[in-house]
């Protein structure tokens, strides 16, 4: 039988697939461009790796429940292999909020990983264990609101959650994924888009297997009582930083073990009870124990209020290495403005990276890549550049005065360890263990990173239930907020990684 000729161009473009040239893939006759996606199929030698693979490159529009009409289009990088078992997925963010998943794409997960101002093949690619979807939120990479009046939709943390909730369903139901068990997988403020996203699923009867909250907190709940010791273990943080730059008092330990294990005893056995009871302390106990923080903390006692005896974590960078005229780095306090590391992540091969998305994944757009490329470099109606997601962000969980809002705000600035907790509490990690008790959960954290708490996230996790704590596993590791940027833990992360896949088969 002889074959049509759209048959036929079918097939050719088929074969040219197959050899390694890209396929349109369109979902439904009627499927717009917009939702166009591209695949290409490649081959990752690294190390003791080898994996045949496709790629998927496009955009999944969310759309109106009511009217089916698209809001926004959510730009991804899907990389799968073929397999009879049905593999694991890991849906991907970064954080921002307003980033796209460019950093753990390129310096950690991917098939291809950022070194030396290129991209080479990643030996450590968790797409050994999982097949990965890297998913830029609206406003971020290629991804945009419909209409410009939709950005608000998206652009807070409600619309956020619902929105990477939405793309999780509508994703495995367009690549027929229903039976792979899900990985989300978040950094930093992706760490909390994941977890309420977890709760989402498990409450529309789509089960979770496995979070990874990354520099990002961990979801467990603070009972009443406990807040004062889980704040005060921060002060090991400092420590850490402290005699990493020398300037810990000798008496509280001459090596790293010994300065971390004398600040947790001081911890648990005089500060915190200290601060529980920190109104009935006299003046002469305020400056003894203001003293004793001192030697630990690198930090003169007279910098150190007596009303409160405690430190936030601005304060700290701001003030450690003031006798330097340098600041401490938010994300790596091994880093400071005196003496600045040039970090070597994803930011700096942005050319490759764009180059990569464009050209050998073949998503041809002429979009820019928001996040790697400004909006200033697209044309604007009115020459009026659109503000980034970041600037326009609600970050609010429920109705509140603006006064409340800002004063709000102003408290995430000065004490400078995350984002403002703005309404009440969202459904995070316990809640979506409570509709799904197998759900593993691995918390990660760099001991250097001044927005984590290594000691308190651990202490957290122990003071959780039985069902919690067997869920949940804690991991601090000598790194900054990208613990992945030093290359001993870059091999350990993504051992647990691929560890917490292999569990779910």
């Amino acid at each position: 039988m002889a074959l049509s000729e759209d048959s036929v161009a079918y097939h050719r473009i088929r074969a040219l697939a197959l050899a390694g040239t890209a396929l349109m893939l369109v979902h439904g006759a009627a499927a717009k461009a917009d939702e166009s996606v591209v695949e290409t199929r490649h081959t990752l030698e690294a190390g003791d790796l080898r994996l045949e693979y496709t790629a998927h490159a496009g955009r999944l529009a969310i759309r109106d429940v009511e009217t089916g009409n698209a809001r926004g289009y959510m730009f991804y990088v899907a990389y799968r292999v073929p397999s009879d078992a049905n593999r694991p997925v890991a849906f991907v963010w970064n954080g921002g909020p307003g980033a796209p998943a460019t950093i753990l794409h390129f310096e950690t997960a991917g098939p291809y990983r950022a070194e030396d101002g290129t991209l080479v093949p990643n030996a450590h690619s968790w797409l050994s264990e999982m097949d990965l979807v890297f998913v830029d939120p609206i406003g971020t990479g290629f991804s945009r609101p419909a209409r410009a009046e939709y950005g608000d939709e998206f652009y807070g943390t409600l619309g956020d959650i619902a929105s990477a909730t939405e793309f999780v369903r509508a994703w495995r139901l367009r690549n027929e994924a229903l039976d792979s068990p899900i990985i989300l997988a978040g950094e930093s403020w992706g760490a909390i888009r994941v977890a309420s996203v977890a709760y989402q699923l498990e409450e529309r009867g789509i089960p979770v297997g496995a979070l990874s909250l990354i520099s990002g907190g961990s979801g467990l709940r603070v009972e009443d009582g406990d807040s004062v010791l889980i704040d005060a273990l921060r002060v090991i943080g400092f420590a850490r930083t402290a005699f990493h730059y020398g300037l810990s008092d000798p008496s509280v330990g001459e090596t790293l073990d010994e300065v971390l294990t004398n600040a947790e005893r001081w911890v648990r056995e005089r500060y915190a009870p200290a601060l529980a009871r920190i109104d009935t302390l006299s003046p002469a106990e305020r400056d003894t124990i203001a003293e004793e923080l001192s030697d630990f903390i690198g930090i003169d006692a007279d910098q150190i209020s007596r009303e409160s005896l405690a430190i936030t974590t601005r304060a700290f960078r701001d003030t450690l290495l003031s006798g330097r005229e340098a600041t401490l780095g938010v994300f790596d306090m091994r880093l400071n403005t005196a003496d600045p590391h040039t970090p070597t992540g994803a930011s700096s091969v942005r050319e490759p990276i764009l180059r990569y998305l464009r050209y050998r994944l073949n998503y041809r757009t002429d979009l820019p890549y928001i996040g790697l490329e400004s909006w200033s470099v697209g044309y604007a109606p009115g020459g009026e550049t659109p503000r980034p997601p970041s600037a326009r962000w609600n970050y609010a969980t429920g109705p509140v005065t603006e006064e409340e809002y800002a004063a709000a705000i102003a408290e995430a600035i000065r004490r400078g360890d995350g984002p403002p907790r703005i309404g009440p509490p969202l459904p995070s990690t316990v809640d979506a263990l409570e509709l799904n008790p197998a759900i593993q959960v691995l918390v990660a954290s760099g001991a250097y990173d001044s927005l984590a708490n290594c000691a308190g996230v651990e202490e957290l996790a122990a003071r959780q239930s039985e069902l919690v704590r067997a869920a949940v596993t804690t991991r601090c590791y000598e790194g900054g907020h990208m613990m992945y940027r030093d290359a001993p833990v870059l091999d350990a992360f993504n051992a647990d990684m691929r560890a917490l896949a292999r569990a779910l088969r």
